[in-house]
């Protein structure tokens, strides 16, 4: 059976339980990352060198790197939610990407101080300017949501929409003056509808 190594509390392992979820591929987890279980050691990074979750083992085949994970489960799945036609699969990839290149770096400082208490007595400064950048990002993510039918590319339920709904999540857990995104919003009232999304949309830890 598939293996997940990773904690629920963390982001990128909720993307890979709800794309397994969604798909309804069995596996089991174990949980790894801090503080549950210490990834910095000889067993685990055998399987990932950069001590990082999550790792999914397929029958001995071990694979880190969560949307590179995300992109082989739905392929092995023929689920359809990394689409076979080129100019389709490549809008996917590309909001997939913007995800982990644009969006997630923008809230780094702010979501470290503010849910994570690190550091303990953070930089005015640097928390407004890492509000600034977030909320830029989310304006690009309004535009395209508001453009479309309600998913993130070519009118249907992809992995876009996985970790787009997932950093939604995140925005709307952190607490400051928020502008008003309605097609945002509306995004992720649509995948919280899903009953494999709303468990990781729901009380976990953002």
């Amino acid at each position: 059976m598939l293996k997940v190594l990773g904690r629920v509390t963390s982001i990128n392992t909720r993307k890979v339980l709800w794309l397994l979820d969604e798909v309804g591929t069995p596996y089991q987890r174990e949980d790894w990352g801090k503080p549950l279980r210490d990834p910095n050691v000889p067993e685990f990074l055998r399987l990932n060198p950069n001590a990082q979750v999550p790792v999914v083992i397929d029958d001995g085949f071990a694979l880190w790197e969560s949307h590179a994970i995300l992109r082989y489960l739905a392929a092995t799945a023929r689920s359809g939610l990394w689409p076979g036609e080129a100019r389709e699969r490549a809008l996917v990839d590309q909001w997939m990407s913007w995800q982990s290149t644009e969006l997630n770096p923008a809230w780094v400082y702010v979501v470290q101080a503010k849910l994570r208490g690190n550091p303990p007595n953070p930089d005015p400064a640097r928390i407004e300017a890492s509000i600034d950048a977030w909320t830029k990002q989310m304006r690009i993510l309004e535009d395209q949501l508001a453009s479309t039918d309600g998913f993130m590319a070519n009118g249907r339920f992809s992995l876009a929409d996985i970790v787009i709904a997932l950093s939604t999540h995140r925005w709307l857990s952190v607490s400051f003056d928020k502008p008003s995104f309605p097609a945002v919003e509306a995004h992720y009232q649509l995948m919280r509808s899903r009953p494999a999304g709303m468990p990781y949309l729901g009380a976990t830890t953002p």
